[in-house]
Formats: C-alpha cells, structure tokens, sequence
C-alpha cells in the first residue's frame, strides 16, 4: 500500500514541467496494470498497516480512481492546448487521486473521515478555477454547504465510537448499541454525499457548472465515497439498522423513481446525465441496507459500472459543447448529420446506462433486484417501474440528441480527433468486458 502511495506522491513533482502532461497520464495508467498484475485485492492482513489496508471492495474503488484520474486528464487536452494553468491543474487531480486512493484504504476511522472531507477542497478547486459559468461560485457554495454540515455529526460520532471502543482500526470495530439519532448522525454524510433523494440539489449544480474533468471525478470517485462509507458504517450500526434501514430503502427507492421522471424533462444533457446518477446511487441506497450479501456485492459492482458509464457519458456530452458551444439538446440535434462517427459511441454508453447485456450495470442491478425482492416483494412495482423509466431517458437522450434535423443555425466541421476515440474506447471496454470474468467481484 506505501508502494501505492510513493509512486503517487512521485508524480507531483512531474506536474511542474510543461512536458509532462500526457507522461503523467501514461504513468497512471502503467500503475493501473501493475495493480492488475499484482492482484492486491487478495493481500493477506499482515501485509496491512494500522493506518492504510486493502481488501476487495476499495482495491476496486482504488483502480477506478486512478483510471479515471488519468482518463480526466486526458479529457481535458483543452486546458493544455491553451495552457490554462496547466501545472496547477495536473497538482490539483494528481493530489485529489492522491487523497482519494488514501480515503479508499484507510483503517482507521478519523484518518478516513480527515481524507473523506479532504477531497471536496480539490474538487471545488476545479470547479472556481476552470469552470465554464460565472455561476460555478453559487455551485461551489452548494458544495460545501451540503456535505460539510452534514459531516458534522458524523465527526461527533467518530469521538463517540472512540470513547465506547476504545480504538477507531476499522476491523475492531463491533457492532453498538445506538438509538435512531447516532444511527441518522453516522449515515447522514454519506446520504448526501451518494446523493440520497432529497440532498441530491448540490449534484446537477456541481456537474453542470464543473469542467469536464470536475463532472468525470464527480461522477466517476466521488460518488462513490458515499457508498463505501455507508460499507464501514453499516458493519458498526448494524444492531439498529435492522429496524430502520426500511425507511431509508422506501425514501431512496421512492425518490429515484421521482428523479428518473425528472430526467424525462430536462434539456441540458450534462443535467440529464447528473440526475440520472441520483437514480442509479438510489439502488446502490438500496442495496447497502439491505444487509444481504447480494446487496453489498450489487451495489459494488454498480458502483464500478456507473462511474464508467456516467464519465464516459459527460466525455461525449463536452465533446458535443466544445464543437457546438451548447448543452441544449434542442440545439445538438441532429447529431448523425453533424458528427455520425459519434453515433454509434452515444447507443454504446446510453445502452450501457440503461444496463443492457453486456455492461456491469447489469450485473448490480440483478443483484440488487434479487436482494431488495428478497427483502420484500412489495418494492418489485418500483423496481419495475425505474427499470423502465432508466430506458425511457437513455433512449430519450440518445435519440433526441443523435436524430431529427439539426438546427439551420449552427455549422461544424471540427473533426473527431483520434484521442477522443481513445478516451471513449478506454470507457467502454471495461464497462462491457469486466462481466465476463464477474467472480473477480465477489467479496
């Protein structure tokens, strides 16, 4: 794991030179292979710190966090074509990975929290500084806001588990006796930070106002810490949530067939695309409090789909902006006319985003399926209906945006350039491919 981290703190001082921009993407994805090969997901508990640890669910989150650190990177060619503070920006997601692969690995319970609320600096700092609006202050604002009042308590009940246990090493730690308000203090932050339906306002803001590598990070990473908080808070609060996880399933269940219909109104395809990660982190809610191993393991495996997906999903949305200078979709219509080499890149990922064979997505949502209908049978009508409203607002978006006639008023003649390719091919392959070697998820 110190391995790990040197190598990551070694490329800081590569960020420094001009010339090390698509050095430092190689490097990453160099790493991403040498963890591959050196299978660290089944790493024994000697070889574990007391501060920083492996094992199967954050091996995975650690591997889509650099893959998607260096694919950002790649994304954002923009920036260093105009060299726009490009040295500060590859710091910036050099140190957010950094900070990242340590919140994924950490033992022990306050180093997590201190490494959880440590990446929201980095990603407001992509989103004041190479945002596209002025209202990405407003966005930033609703950022912070959000999470850092709703981590408060969560602070609280880390120095409260201190004082009953005696230690915070995560392993250690046992199931406690706690009444409904610990119980609601200890999830809370991770509720918002999914985001849960009802603190989901600060999503579509962040995402429409961030640079596309602040979207990508955003959906691909940082989501994603949500659901793996909620993982080590589940194994502490276990007794109590037994009685209350109902509630949470009913409200998340309930909330992500509200917002699938809110998809099917929106114009903006980046606002589209951020309210249908709400949806698909409402199953990932779902499942976790289930308490069903075939819960955990489905919302893993969503959790790994969806960040491939919804990223690759903004790259083909910004490709669209920075050739058309507009997210409406009445204004990118007619996308087979102007770009037809994209089409068939926008039916792989709203396919994918709609979990149709092959794509990880649907492997979690048939695990999640399973445990939620085992739970009670009485959630299989949401189930169906968000299902189907998942494809309605894929398709909706596919279509609306790949046919029809494209407006009289815009022109392109800008070309698909071979790296976009690349970048939307390194999406898409592990996405699909990963589910025929499925067991690799098994916890």
């Amino acid at each position: 794991m110190l391995s790990l981290l040197g190598y990551m703190i070694m490329l800081i001082p590569l960020c420094l030179f001009k010339k090390s921009w698509w050095l430092i993407v190689n490097y990453m994805y160099m790493l991403v292979i040498m963890m591959f090969l050196k299978n660290s997901m089944y790493l024994e508990v000697s070889t574990q710190s007391v501060v920083f640890g492996v094992e199967s669910v954050s091996w995975w989150l650690i591997i889509l966090s650099i893959w998607i650190s260096s694919l950002m990177i790649e994304a954002s060619v923009k920036i260093y074509n105009n060299n726009i503070y490009l040295n500060y920006f590859l710091m910036i997601v050099v140190m957010l990975t950094i900070i990242l692969v340590c919140s994924f690995s950490s033992l022990n319970l306050f180093c997590f929290y201190i490494f959880f609320e440590g990446s929201l600096l980095p990603t407001l700092m992509l989103i004041l500084g190479w945002g596209y609006q002025p209202e990405r202050s407003q966005a930033g604002v609703y950022l912070m806001f959000y999470t850092l009042l709703a981590s408060l308590p969560l602070l609280l009940m880390i120095f409260k588990v201190n004082y009953y246990c005696g230690s915070l090493y995560i392993p250690f730690l046992e199931k406690m006796d706690c009444n409904e308000i610990v119980y609601v203090s200890m999830i809370l932050a991770f509720l918002v930070k999914l985001p849960m339906f009802l603190f989901h306002l600060w999503l579509p803001k962040a995402h429409v106002e961030a640079p596309i590598a602040g979207s990508m990070i955003l959906a691909g990473i940082l989501l994603k810490l949500g659901g793996y908080g909620l993982i080590r808070m589940l194994l502490i609060i276990g007794g109590v949530g037994i009685y209350n996880n109902k509630y949470i399933m009913m409200l998340s269940l309930v909330g992500g067939l509200s917002v699938s219909l809110i998809c099917m109104r929106q114009i903006d395809m980046k606002s589209l695309i951020a309210y249908s990660s709400v949806a698909h982190m409402s199953l990932v809610i779902g499942g976790l409090f289930s308490l069903s191993y075939w819960g955990v393991m489905g919302s893993m495996v969503l959790m790994v789909g969806h960040g491939l997906c919804s990223s690759g999903l903004f790259c083909l949305a910004n490709m669209n902006y920075e050739r058309l200078l507009s997210r409406s979709m009445l204004i990118n219509k007619g996308g087979m006319l102007l770009f037809p080499s994209l089409g068939l890149w926008w039916f792989l990922m709203s396919s994918s985003n709609m979990a149709a064979p092959t794509s990880l997505n649907l492997l979690g949502e048939i695990s999640i399926f399973n445990s939620l209908v085992g739970w009670s049978s009485k959630f299989m009508i949401l189930l169906m209906l968000m299902s189907f409203f998942s494809a309605a607002y894929s398709l909706y978006l596919f279509s609306y945006n790949q046919h029809g006639k494209n407006s009289t008023s815009i022109f392109s003649s800008s070309v698909i350039w071979l790296r976009e390719y690349h970048l939307l091919f390194l999406h898409w392959v592990p996405l699909n491919l990963m589910i025929l070697k499925g067991e690799m998820f098994l916890i």
